[in-house]
């Protein structure tokens, strides 16, 4: 990328963790790659991020927790705060007239805040979201939407692009962030060496139990993964039980699996590439866990429920075949689902005991997993890091150089199509 070094100023907005960290990567690999070419910009960050990207020297405009809401009982009480931190955000934008807007996920704050910039008729900043709405699952109408608000999108699956390309939306797929955790995959002495490191039995079998990230998962699906460890535990007298969870949630769950043997918990994403290595097998409760434990090549199952009016719902919108993303990804079931009337604890630990025991199912899902992790790599060699900082500069030099030539020279060129 060449711009003459000229300054380059980028507008980053994440609401949650997750878009955290995919902003922080991005940030680091954009000054990377900017540090390696003597002609390439002076890159300023602003916006509105959590640690992690406060880690790479942004300056939030304000906590991004303020954004990390859940649900309509989350969201009604604080909706006037809500507006209020798109205003700020939206006129903070407008006094700071940066080159580049990325919002990363958080659709409900991130699209309200683009709307509003384009109302207001600011038109410098090229406009990328990172992250594609699940159009391809429900309400198809939002990509029509998107591709009026942006200039650019950065997709995670690859099946996603042709979604909002039709549209005229600049989309393109960069890969997974998954690709870029430190879940490698398991050799039996990375197991050896995981199980010491974490005072786990180095012989027996050894079960993850995830149950999602959110307090309300844990009392609506610790029930039923508890009743299936139970279940297990009648014929498996050496089957031990791993526990990734995270601080806020490790007291409920001590507490809901306190007469279940052979129990050991982890928190903390620092020791979450060593709890999957760990294991033989895994019940998940259906999210992103699904694809770490595939890149891991930890065979399992996936499970969820909820309430019957949500059900029906869902029901009535969803346009996929299936809930685990890997599934979707291969268009096959790849991995065993039990959702919502299927979620039976007898029926869950009987799919389990047979990929405990290095069936038939067991290699079928490692054979699946290989080819989910090439096709969630991206388009080359590079990390989805690389892929998303390059398609951000070079979308951010495209804009750069329009705005610099003469307002005669760019009509002209539109009017021949250049």
């Amino acid at each position: 990328m060449t711009t003459g070094n000229k300054d380059l100023s980028i507008y980053l907005i994440a609401g949650e963790t997750s878009g955290d960290t995919l902003g922080a990567r991005m940030m680091h690999t954009m000054r990377e790659i900017c540090a390696a070419d003597d002609d390439a910009p002076h890159l300023h960050f602003h916006g509105i991020g959590g640690t992690q990207m406060e880690g790479e020297g942004l300056k939030s405009l304000f906590p991004m927790s303020d954004l990390s809401l859940m649900g309509v009982a989350e969201i009604l009480p604080r909706l006037r705060h809500l507006i209020r931190r798109i205003n700020e955000t939206v006129d903070d934008i407008a006094k700071r007239e940066p080159d580049v807007v990325v919002t990363i996920d958080a659709p409900d704050f991130c699209f309200r805040v683009v709307k509003k910039l384009r109302e207001r008729g600011v038109k410098k900043p090229v406009f990328i979201h990172y992250v594609a709405p699940t159009v391809w699952a429900w309400r198809p109408g939002r990509a029509q939407k998107v591709a009026a608000l942006y200039d650019g999108l950065m997709c995670l699956f690859p099946f996603e692009p042709n979604y909002f390309t039709r549209h005229g939306l600049n989309a393109a797929f960069v890969g997974h962030p998954v690709m870029e955790t430190k879940l490698a995959l398991t050799t039996s002495g990375d197991r050896a060496k995981a199980r010491a490191a974490l005072g786990v039995p180095e012989d027996g079998k050894v079960l993850g139990l995830f149950f999602g990230s959110r307090m309300g998962e844990v009392k609506r699906m610790g029930g039923l993964i508890r009743e299936v460890a139970l279940a297990l535990r009648k014929n498996r007298r050496d089957l031990s039980f791993m526990v990734p969870t995270l601080p806020h949630l490790e007291p409920e769950l001590r507490t809901l699996l306190k007469d279940v043997d052979n129990v050991y918990f982890t928190d903390g994403i620092n020791t979450k590439s060593d709890s999957l290595k760990a294991l033989d097998a895994a019940v998940a409760v259906s999210g992103t866990v699904g694809l770490e434990l595939g890149v891991a090549n930890i065979p399992h199952v996936i499970t969820y429920t909820m309430n019957p009016l949500t059900w029906w719902l869902v029901k009535m919108l969803i346009r996929v075949r299936f809930a685990h993303l890997a599934n979707i990804l291969l268009n096959k079931r790849a991995v065993p689902e039990f959702i919502q009337d299927a979620a039976k604890p007898e029926i869950i630990a009987k799919a389990v005991s047979g990929i405990l025991d290095e069936g038939f199912e067991s290699e079928e899902q490692r054979a699946s997993f290989a080819t989910m992790r090439k096709l969630l790599r991206g388009r080359g060699d590079e990390t989805p890091s690389v892929e998303a900082a390059q398609f951000v500069l070079n979308m951010a030099q495209t804009r750069v150089e329009t705005l610099s030539r003469p307002a005669g020279v760019t009509a002209r060129m539109a009017a021949s199509g250049a």
